[in-house]
């Protein structure tokens, strides 16, 4: 079973983008779902980001995200109106309860609402960054800078979708087990999970080292000559720099992301500045809907066609 948030090969606009680009655009929305708390902007950027999903194939992704990140949300909401007290419009009066707040205020929802929403807009950009960027260019991207640190983000970013794959196994195969057979709680299947993933990532580390990795090549002068298995003499040059040829080319989509990204990020930092950030949860419930606000949401959610084709 594959898993929703693998990267798939297509030869779509954010797809064919360089790294950098898909990066800036899919980050652009991050971060204003980090710098806003207005639910109005953080709808629009979540909106966004499913219109640049659904137009970048990655529909499964998509869908994953916001389950879990809507899930999230709402235990966060719970969390929050649980242990929180503050706010002037009492919704429900629990008592004295150890730990838990003596009331549920509609205020301290809000402000759950406001961080879960948060939450939700980030998982779905990552998904997107997960299911439509090819993680052999972005370790080709970041080699020239940080060898180590690239490598293991690239084997990050593809050994979690088998994870979530395995995961989906081990649900499917507890559930074939039948009816007579004792249920199986989520710890186990943790368990089963964790040592997997221990076990292939021994796996991976063997093949690392059986690779060369471990070692340290050998930097030949330039100029200098050697034999090759053949008999045949050979001078080395120096190679070219690495993201150089066909691997390293720059998509005429390139700067379609930059600009987007780019354009999202100033119209957030002028929204701030002109109030379009205008929402507080304490004493009272106040979301701000000024032309600003409107304005940068309906920016976002037009952003979200970006990767269209054309």
């Amino acid at each position: 079973m594959r898993s929703p948030f693998a990267y798939s090969p297509r030869p779509w606009p954010l797809q064919s983008a360089s790294p950098g680009a898909a990066v800036v655009y899919l980050g652009s929305f991050a971060a204003v779902a980090f710098a806003y708390s207005n639910p109005v902007v953080l709808v629009a950027s979540g909106l966004g980001l499913v219109v640049a999903g659904r137009l970048a194939g990655a529909r499964a992704a998509v869908l994953a995200a916001l389950w879990m990140g809507l899930t999230l949300a709402l235990l966060i909401v719970l969390v929050n109106a649980l242990v929180v007290s503050r706010g002037e419009t009492v919704l429900l009066r629990l008592g004295s309860v150890p730990l838990l707040s003596d009331v549920v205020t509609a205020e301290a929802l809000a402000a759950g609402a406001a961080i879960g929403l948060r939450a939700a807009v980030v998982m779905v950009a990552f998904a997107v960054y997960s299911a439509c960027v090819d993680p052999d260019r972005v370790l080709r991207a970041l080699r020239p800078l940080a060898r180590r640190s690239a490598l293991t983000a690239t084997l990050v970013s593809r050994l979690v979708p088998v994870a979530a794959a395995d995961a989906a196994r081990l649900r499917d195969a507890a559930r074939l087990r039948g009816p007579g057979a004792a249920p199986v709680g989520r710890a186990p299947l943790a368990r089963r999970l964790l040592a997997g993933s221990l076990d292939r990532s021994v796996d991976v580390a063997a093949t690392l080292e059986l690779r060369g990795y471990s070692l340290t090549p050998p930097k030949p002068t330039v100029g200098a000559t050697f034999s090759s298995p053949m008999g045949r003499t050979k001078r080395y040059t120096r190679s070219r720099p690495a993201g150089s040829g066909a691997a390293g080319r720059r998509s005429r989509h390139d700067r379609r992301f930059y600009a987007t990204g780019a354009l999202i990020i100033v119209a957030a930092a002028a929204g701030k500045l002109l109030g379009a950030d205008a929402f507080s949860e304490y004493p009272t419930v106040v979301v701000g809907v000024g032309p600003s606000t409107l304005v940068l949401s309906a920016l976002l959610v037009l952003a979200g066609l970006a990767p269209r084709h054309g």
